[in-house]
């Protein structure tokens, strides 16, 4: 199971999720480390490997799943050492790729052994024919044993109804131990299954209380760019704080959004005239970083950002109609130079997106007022 162990490689520009396990790697000794694996079904055990390679590591020992008594280990870069005493692993090299298998399903978001079997399990139901029981059944087995106990999500009765089901009226089950299902213990179990197909059905049609939790829109990259002048039909360039849209602040006006920023940002006045003098938004960021900066601004550069969007987008309504028209997209800043602003081939606290993303909510909001704010 993936949970919230999640984390990433680049390459060739391109981000790849990825997830880690702990695994023990033999080289002279054994060494308990993270395995990474990832989304292209490349796996990290000290050296990027395929999974037909990985298998090929399991067969040769590099990654272990047998421990010898009296083995030395050590962990995590020699943290610690010891040798191993009556030891127990529940790993077989079958075992340990079929979980991989599954977990790189995860990491693509499409159906893991486990979502196989409820597929197959739904088809049953549906046409309650010996072959479809049996193709569920061989779904059912091909889950790797150390998860079928967590295949309904039922921690009550774990896998018991869905290895009765596929079992059948006088067949056995997986559990060498569990004797032959009696007709009783088979229609309880359809009657669990049932149960849970009109559960699911109501928890489907209900409506979320606060709307999708994933936008519907793809996401939206604004590319980076270094424009000398307005352009006709920007499009998503027009999101660029350095387009040159003139903004009103106060009693200053601004040739855009990033002269602005880089304006406020230093001490002198004498900076900042020349900063609002620049003739492009690259420009002011050079003389601004020559300058010395206004006193805490770390503290407040990201409220200073968000007013000045306001302002860019109340004062030029067709720029607001290019944010508008991304819709709910996660909007995604290239900015090579600031890893706080943008994202740069997948790196970067994109602060830069996350703020149009705000200003275009409230942009929705005034088209359509919830009464009381």
């Amino acid at each position: 199971m993936i949970g919230r162990r999640t984390t990433h490689r680049t390459a060739d520009g391109v981000r790849i999720p990825g997830t880690w396990r702990h695994a023990f790697i033999r080289n002279g000794g054994y060494h308990l480390t993270e395995l990474f694996i990832y989304a292209d079904g490349l796996i990290d055990c000290w050296g990027l490997v395929t999974i037909e390679e990985f298998e090929e590591k399991l067969r040769s020992g590099w990654v272990a799943t047998t421990l010898p008594e009296g083995g030395e280990a050590t962990a995590f870069d020699m943290m610690a050492g010891w040798k191993f005493g009556e030891p127990r692993t529940r790993l077989t090299p079958e075992l340990l790729v079929a979980e991989i298998r599954d977990t790189i399903d995860q990491l693509n978001r499409r159906p893991d052994s486990t979502g196989r079997c409820l597929a197959a399990v739904d088809a049953f139901l549906a046409e309650r024919t010996e072959e479809k029981r049996e193709a569920a059944r061989a779904a059912f087995l091909a889950i790797p044993s150390s998860r079928r106990r967590y295949a309904l999500g039922d921690m009550d009765r774990k896998d018991g109804p869905l290895r009765v089901l596929v079992a059948g009226p006088g067949g056995r089950t997986y559990l060498p131990t569990e004797p032959p299902v009696t007709q009783e213990s088979y229609d309880r179990a359809l009657a669990y299954f049932e149960e849970r197909e009109r559960w699911n059905a109501r928890h489907e049609t209900r409506v979320k209380a606060d709307g999708p939790t994933t936008p519907r829109a793809p996401a939206v990259h604004i590319h980076q760019w270094f424009p000398k002048g307005p352009v006709e039909d920007p499009g998503l360039l027009g999101l660029r704080h350095d387009y040159p849209a003139p903004i009103t602040v106060g009693e200053a006006e601004y040739p855009s959004a990033a002269h602005a920023y880089w304006a406020l940002s230093v001490a002198r006045p004498e900076d900042r005239a020349r900063i609002v003098a620049a003739e492009t938004g690259t420009e002011a960021r050079g003389i601004a970083g020559g300058a010395p900066g206004r006193e805490g601004w770390e503290h407040t550069r990201t409220a200073v950002m968000t007013r000045l969007l306001r302002a860019k987008y109340d004062q030029h309504p067709g720029l607001a109609e290019i944010l508008l028209a991304t819709d709910d997209a996660t909007l995604v800043y290239e900015d090579v130079d600031s890893a706080f602003w943008g994202d740069s081939a997948g790196r970067g606290r994109n602060w830069s997106g996350r703020l149009l993303e705000l200003v275009r909510s409230e942009a929705h909001m005034r088209r359509s007022p919830i009464a009381g704010l």
